[in-house]
């Protein structure tokens, strides 16, 4: 099958100029851009978020991954929030990406931000109460203005138990996300929740085999197994939003 240049692949090639090649370039190594004459291209998903979902340390590779027929680029940067994600001009490349020539209509955005909103990280941190919100419902407005789709998701749960129960600190955070998807009328895709549930019933041991290998080890990122799992419950939550993308679904990488 040959391979021909895309209005898209242009532009994923202006976000590696913009952004610095490297980076990106490994966070687009999921990007798929091949149709054949008998099929129409399919759905593009961008991912935009924090570590949790970023290549090597989340599960958004895994995602796409799972998914054909569907050009799927990985924005999702580590260490940034709802706030440093626009601040640091990542999200003007989204928005490149959604003015570009193939039809937005096509185009559904998949934005996580919680984790670096919590206090404590300087150039990060936003106020829950009045920041995260706001912050949030412009990414909506941003997308929708382009004439784009997009899902909210809530935070990944992180896995620390605590005498035996798994506390759950980003949950305000995931009910911030509802409530701007409520009042925007967007759907939210409450990974938090069934993250959680998740994780809880595996406890500590469990838990910790989603984590990396030591070294990195941490019970926020995740390695292979914890980046199957989450990206399946994912795609899971995007199937019953988006019926249209069970097409595209492949067999579990």
């Amino acid at each position: 099958m040959s391979r021909r240049v895309t209005p898209w692949r242009a532009a994923v090639a202006a976000a590696l100029a913009l952004h610095g090649a490297a980076a990106l370039a490994q966070a687009a190594a999921p990007v798929r851009t091949e149709t054949t004459a008998n099929s129409a291209p399919g759905p593009r998903l961008i991912l935009v978020g924090d570590s949790t979902m970023a290549p090597r340390s989340g599960y958004g590779n895994a995602l796409c991954a799972r998914l054909q027929q569907v050009a799927c680029l990985n924005l999702a940067r580590g260490g940034r929030s709802s706030l440093s994600f626009r601040a640091e001009g990542l999200w003007q490349t989204v928005m490149a990406l959604l003015q570009e020539g193939t039809s937005p209509q096509k185009t559904l955005v998949l934005i996580q931000f919680g984790h670096n909103d919590q206090p404590g990280k300087p150039g990060r941190s936003t106020d829950l109460a009045t920041e995260f919100g706001p912050n949030m419902a412009g990414y909506v407005r941003d997308v929708k203005a382009a004439g784009a789709d997009v899902v909210l998701i809530t935070p990944l749960t992180r896995r620390t138990f605590k005498d035996g129960d798994l506390p759950n600190d980003l949950r305000p955070w995931a009910e911030a996300v509802l409530r701007v998807g409520a009042d925007l009328g967007v759907p939210v895709l409450d990974l938090n929740a069934v993250s959680h549930a998740a994780v809880a019933a595996m406890g500590q041991a469990g838990a910790d085999t989603l984590a990396e290998a030591p070294p990195r080890f941490d019970r926020t990122h995740l390695g292979p197994k914890g980046a199957a799992l989450f990206s399946e419950q994912v795609l899971e939550g995007l199937l019953r939003l988006r019926p249209e993308l069970a097409a595209a679904r492949t067999l579990a990488p």
